[in-house]
């Protein structure tokens, strides 16, 4: 077994709207069943960077930054952690989870990015 963690990333300036109530139960839906399978490890939102502060070592020295970040073309709007017997397996798994998006909130762009966990 190996874990992976999925980010979705989306433009911070674009702003579809409210969340649909269908994407949101559907997304229930999925957590839960993922939960129960044991794949789905940890999952969470994240705030907008406005509410964010970013700390860069550079040249010995520490610099902090705090948001809004303009300069970011894309933000990590949230991520999952999951664990599956393989790497075609964590890709079905971003699939589903992609595709209720698709389904429930078309005009939302969106991007998810899973990379494998060392250790």
């Amino acid at each position: 077994m190996k874990k992976y963690f999925m980010f979705i990333k989306h433009a911070e300036s674009e702003n579809p709207g409210p969340i649909p109530p269908a994407l949101g139960q559907a997304m229930d839906a999925f957590i839960t069943e993922s939960i129960k399978s044991g794949v789905l490890k940890d999952t969470g939102g994240l705030s907008p960077t406005r509410e964010s502060f970013r700390i860069r070592s550079k040249n010995g020295e520490l610099k902090y930054t705090d948001g809004p970040f303009t300069e970011a073309k894309e933000i990590v709007g949230g991520y999952a952690i999951v664990e599956t017997e393989s790497k075609e397996r964590a890709r079905q798994v971003a699939h589903e989870f992609m595709e209720i998006h698709r389904i429930h909130w078309p005009e939302f762009e969106c991007e998810c990015e899973v990379r494998p966990l060392d250790g």
